[in-house]
């Protein structure tokens, strides 16, 4: 595996655990796709450090526990918007 992308994974699952961020957000934010930021924190990431993995693993299965409360919540603000 190349260095870049190492470093990369690295500091996609730092961002992920300090900020509790979704996929979405931290592809956002790294200007990369949803698919490349998966791929680097459930496949690369176990290889490079099982511990960071394991964190970041505990952040992405909450945020996909409370996905369908923020997905509710977005589109009540949609609604409210549209309404006035």
């Amino acid at each position: 595996m190349k260095d870049y992308i190492e470093e990369r994974a690295l500091e996609i699952a730092k961002y992920i655990i300090n900020e509790k961020a979704t996929v979405r957000q931290t592809a956002n934010v790294f200007g990369v796709s949803k698919s490349t930021v998966h791929k680097d924190v459930t496949e690369r990431l176990p290889k490079i450090n099982p511990l960071v993995s394991s964190k970041v693993k505990r952040v992405l299965q909450k945020n996909k526990a409370e996905r369908h409360i923020r997905g509710g919540k977005a589109t009540k603000m949609k609604y409210k918007t549209v309404a006035k």
